[in-house]
């Protein structure tokens, strides 16, 4: 199965991204960001790092992209798509996300490794874990907190569409410690933390097994993959 992985000027993570693709069985297909052909990939991942045009606002430009108008369509016809830090920020730019995310509460960018709470495992790429599952994956970020209308917010939590949640401490003050969401079909996932860089012992978090055995974040790129194969 193809995974697209996005890249845009100014992008960091997105060989991370594909490594972690491969390392789950999946083939990485690269997306320039201004072409608008998806190159007929299963999924897509919009990966962390910065786009262009942050200095307006983190996404505002890269979501009118000619990749993310394909993106925009896909999503909407059920192709998984998962966002990861600058990529969460355009997908909500995009409006394929409610909300936004803003500059970090203390003003400083932050870097991390990052206890969270998985609340929905019935997303696209959630699927691989377990409900209130604990896991550690590293978060770096200076425009991360996630924040929207009383009554959206209300939305989530009733419809179980935060995906992820801070633990062990708020790092950027979202609002009710959401680290990430999903759309109403749980095929669109925005998260500010960054699971590829979880995904490879010696690589990683701390974890059980000693120093930089963590690889939580596999889960994401399992998840997807066996979905994907599953489908086909």
């Amino acid at each position: 199965m193809k995974i697209g992985v996005i890249t845009f000027p100014g992008s960091l993570d997105d060989r991370d991204a594909a490594r972690a693709v491969a390392l789950g069985g999946g083939e990485a297909v690269s997306l320039w960001h201004n072409d608008s052909n998806l190159h007929g990939v299963d999924a897509v991942i919009i990966p962390g790092g910065f786009s262009y045009g942050d200095y307006l606002r983190c996404g505002a430009i890269s979501s009118f992209s000619p990749v993310m108008e394909s993106v925009v369509d896909a999503a909407r016809s059920g192709m998984p798509v998962l966002g990861i830090c600058n990529g969460f920020q355009i997908l909500c730019e995009a409006h394929l996300l409610p909300g936004a995310l803003a500059r970090n509460e203390s003003q400083l960018f932050g870097c991390r490794d990052q206890e969270l709470i998985v609340e929905a495992v019935d997303t696209r790429w959630t699927s691989a874990y377990e409900q209130g599952q604990r896991i550690t994956i590293p978060l770096k970020n200076g425009e991360g907190r996630y924040t929207a209308s009383k009554r959206t917010l209300d939305e989530l939590e009733a419809t179980g569409r935060v995906v992820v949640r801070y633990a062990g401490g708020n790092p950027n003050g979202s609002a009710r410690n959401i680290a990430g969401v999903c759309n109403e079909e749980g095929n669109v996932v925005g998260l500010m933390p960054h699971p590829e860089h979880a995904v490879e012992t010696g690589f990683g978090p701390d974890g059980v097994l000693g120093p930089r055995t963590g690889a939580d974040g596999r889960g994401f790129f399992d998840s997807i993959i066996a979905g994907v194969l599953a489908s086909h």
